[in-house]
């Protein structure tokens, strides 16, 4: 099996998070950066990576790195890489790319030069004046900084985020990527009670369960590269018998969901049946003052809305003071919330926050305020 160097493509804030995920998976992480980690595998890593990475962007083939400050450079160094080693002659090539602090700054321009370089090294190896580009799709993605120029090919094709479960949505949803995050930034562990008391449309309870019955988030649904002929198909069917068969179908979990709004309620419910956990997740109509919850060592995880106009705002300190009063009625409950609201530590003043994250949610910067309870007799969290 060859051995190929991958990008993981990371949210800001969570290259921790994965890194862990790629180690957990038993591969070797080579570097971690801004919002990507480096690391190398075979094919069954492409296959894996993808399957069970659940809180990464995307799954890249890095092809090579070097630096270029003309357009000539630029098309030399393209052309020595070996693409012929996975686009076939029917392949279908984009370039799609960003320039940031570079000499070569026109990203239309940049995609031209690596788009024509790249039919000039396959000329070399298919005796074709003309590629006819009706076969499998490749995505080529080209990140300029300060000069340098990174070349990947995307294995993933529409993001990770995509889980294919979220049928019915609601305004401003959570990307499922950052709410596994964010249960897995938590203490919560699966023989804990989790609610999410402003559940929309269920993204955090329905991730929460996956990762409780050790679902991989990317069993469901296809990707890019099946399609393409370097990677035998026996790869995909072997890792996902594997990920089939290693889904936990004996834990009993208490995760519960709950809205004020019905029709984010119903979005929920919907969404869990198609995620296959509707027997696993109770969705129901409750305001944050009356959660119908009273187990110890409980774990809140939760978005709340970040409404600027006034009663909006009303309603969001009404959410807040539900939130003080909750928490204060029990010191081994736990609280984990992301917003962009600045104020919302201020506002909240049961205890002094134990632990804050900067995120992303979307192109949204946010705040993910851990409060810890106390923990179980006898557990040690990590």
């Amino acid at each position: 099996m060859p051995n190929i160097e991958l990008i993981a493509t990371a949210t800001f804030g969570l290259e921790a998070v994965v890194k862990r995920e790629i180690m957990d998976l038993g591969f070797q992480v080579i570097r971690s950066e801004d919002a990507k980690i480096t690391y190398q595998g075979s094919f069954e890593a492409i296959a894996r990576s993808n399957i069970w990475l659940r809180c990464a962007d995307r799954v890249l083939i890095k092809m090579g790195e070097f630096r270029a400050e003309t357009f000539t450079e630029l098309f030399e160094a393209t052309k020595a890489l070996p693409w012929e080693e996975w686009i076939p002659e029917d392949g279908k090539f984009t370039v799609n790319g960003t320039s940031v602090k570079s000499k070569l700054f026109s990203i239309s321009d940049c995609q031209k030069i690596i788009k024509k370089a790249i039919v000039e090294r396959l000329k070399q190896t298919y005796p074709l004046d003309y590629f006819s580009e009706t076969g499998p799709v490749y995505s080529i993605r080209m990140t300029l900084l300060k000069d340098i120029v990174t070349l990947a090919i995307d294995t993933t094709g529409p993001g990770l985020h995509k889980r294919g479960y979220r049928k019915a949505d609601v305004a401003a949803p959570i990307k499922e990527t950052l709410a596994a995050a964010m249960i897995k930034l938590s203490f919560w562990r699966p023989d804990r009670t989790l609610i999410d008391p402003l559940c929309g449309s269920g993204t955090i309870p329905i991730e929460a369960a996956m990762i409780g019955k050790n679902i991989a988030p990317g069993l469901n649904r296809s990707f890019v590269s099946e399609t393409w002929p370097r990677i035998p198909s026996e790869v995909w069917k072997s890792e996902r018998t594997a990920a089939y068969k290693a889904i936990r179908s004996d834990i009993s979990l208490k995760i519960y969901g709950s809205d004020i709004d019905p029709r984010a309620v119903s979005a929920a419910r919907v969404n869990a049946v198609e995620a296959g956990l509707s027997d696993d997740i109770v969705f129901r109509r409750h305001s944050v003052s009356d959660l119908g919850i009273n187990d110890d060592y409980t774990v809140i995880v939760t978005n709340p809305p970040y409404g600027e106009r006034i009663g909006e705002r009303n309603s969001i300190l009404g959410i807040y003071g539900d939130l003080n009063y909750r928490m204060s009625k029990n010191k081994t409950w736990s609280l984990y919330v992301i917003t962009s609201d600045k104020t919302f530590e201020k506002n909240m003043k049961y205890k002094k926050c134990d632990r804050r994250r900067k995120l992303y949610n979307g192109r949204i910067e946010t705040t993910y305020y851990q409060y810890h309870g106390e923990r179980p007799p006898g557990k040690k969290e990590k």
